[in-house]
């Protein structure tokens, strides 16, 4: 069995939707976790139930909007000062705005660039330079199934999804040579809170625990195997 003991994650946008599901799997296998998503309230309570439900594991948090960019510098710091380098990093924050490109407001723009692609690029240059130091690592980068099939009525986020996709090639081609493995998971419509109030059966939808576990299952593979992408959508297609 799986066993993530003596590991450490950082998961970002850790309190809701996909990030909540992994986190819940990792803190099962045994993981200790930095956590970061806006409300201190709700990683404070996160982390008394992980510490409670699971003996042995310890949860650090800070609280950050990565849409302010002094706050994500903040904790880039935050990261690069640890006295131990996280072993694996788990880019899944995002936001989605449903507008063309023609169309969107500035701060649509704006605020998809800063959160789905700045925030993934400066914390994987910043964890990734301590993995490749250390000659160890594995970092996650959650994309989208709108990185493979541009979707027109949602044009920036479509754009910053290639963007993270261009990414995850470039690490993991820089941080090959040092044993430090990069995955981009692909989710197609997946059944989080930006779903709330819609009508489509549950079962048009994968779910967030289904993301958790490929990561669950890619971490468990030998040190040889580098999984590069996996894809998973619905099994009626795209909702």
């Amino acid at each position: 069995m799986l066993r993530l003991t003596h590991r450490t994650a950082i998961i970002t946008g850790a309190t809701k939707g996909m990030g909540l599901a992994i986190t819940k799997k990792l803190a099962a296998l045994g993981c200790d976790l930095l956590l970061t998503a806006r409300s201190k309230e709700d990683l404070q309570k996160l982390k008394t139930i992980l510490e409670t439900q699971y003996a042995g594991i310890t949860v650090q948090y800070r609280a950050c909007d990565v849409a302010d960019a002094a706050q994500l510098d903040g904790l880039v710091s935050w990261l690069i000062g640890m006295a131990t380098a996280p072993d694996i990093l788990i880019n899944n924050v995002g936001i989605f705005k449903p507008a063309s490109v023609l169309d969107e407001t500035e701060n649509d723009f704006l605020s998809q660039l800063q959160v789905n692609y700045i925030t993934p690029h400066l914390l994987s240059r910043a964890v990734g330079r301590r993995m490749r130091e250390n000659r160890r690592g594995h970092i996650f980068n959650i994309s989208s199934i709108a990185s493979r099939e541009p979707v027109s009525s949602a044009g920036t986020y479509t754009v910053t999804k290639f963007a993270v996709r261009g990414l995850t090639h470039v690490l993991r081609e820089e941080l090959r040579p040092y044993h430090v493995k990069v995955t981009e998971i692909i989710p197609g419509s997946t059944l989080t809170s930006s779903w709330e109030g819609t009508n489509i059966p549950a079962d048009r939808f994968i779910l967030p625990a289904d993301i958790a576990e490929a990561i669950a299952a890619c971490l468990g593979m030998s040190e040889g195997a580098n999984v590069e992408e996996i894809v998973i959508k619905p099994k009626y297609g795209n909702s």
